[in-house]
């Protein structure tokens, strides 16, 4: 049971982060001590979802939780990832944490991982979504009035006219079949910019669009005031 003050939250500013955040705190427990977010320094965005540093102090100020940055080079491997995540989590370790929350639904394999990390620096993890069926989690997301826009596509998945989409009931139903409707499998990843725990919305306007890797493309989101 995670107790008053005593967690951090892996946060990666999409969906499944703010929701799980959301019944967390729905469930009575306090807020997170932090806000944890893994950085590509060489482009001050999120790793992995594309999204600008400064949006995502904007999303942290508006939820009204702390944001811990965690900054790695473009060309980071697991053990420069490993060696920055592990001095943090040490840091709030010593400070009286004892969890880390994640929004995973049920990637196995990733779990162990978390969890095996966790473990070598004394903590443990939290999983509110862990075998949650993706496709009642997702309704129920967009139903809880979270607002969210498609940030990456993974054009080996889905096409690439899903990038930059508003992640609602009809991107949902325009989904192929055989892509699972929260991209645990990461076919896509998403920015959440407003949702009932916001204070206000994160104001934006969508920017260009590039293709990397020759597989994802990425939409620039623009903070706007």
């Amino acid at each position: 049971m995670v107790k008053l003050n005593d967690h951090i939250f892996s946060w990666s500013g999409g969906k499944d982060s703010a929701f799980a955040l959301y019944k967390l705190k729905k469930g009575g427990k306090a807020s997170p001590r932090a806000l944890l977010t893994t950085v590509t320094k060489d482009y001050s965005r999120i790793s992995m979802h594309g999204v600008r540093e400064s949006l995502l102090e904007k999303q942290a100020g508006s939820l009204g939780i702390k944001l811990e940055k965690v900054y790695i080079t473009k060309f980071a491997g697991n053990t420069e990832y490993e060696t920055a995540m592990r001095k943090l989590l040490i840091k709030y370790s010593t400070l009286g944490v004892t969890h880390v929350v994640f929004g995973d639904i049920f990637l196995e394999d990733l779990k162990k991982y978390r969890v095996a990390k966790l473990k070598e620096a004394g903590l443990r993890g939290v999983f509110p979504l862990w075998n949650i069926d993706t496709r009642s989690l997702s309704r129920s997301f967009i139903k809880q009035g979270f607002k969210a826009v498609v940030t990456c596509a993974d054009t080996d998945h889905i096409p690439a006219s899903f990038c930059g989409r508003e992640y609602n009931e009809a991107f949902l139903d325009d989904l192929p079949e055989n892509v699972d409707p929260c991209g645990e499998n990461g076919e896509f990843h998403t920015f959440v910019y407003d949702g009932p725990n916001f204070s206000r919305p994160v104001a934006f306007k969508p920017g260009r669009k590039v293709l990397k890797n020759k597989r994802f493309l990425f939409c620039d989101l623009v903070p706007a005031n």
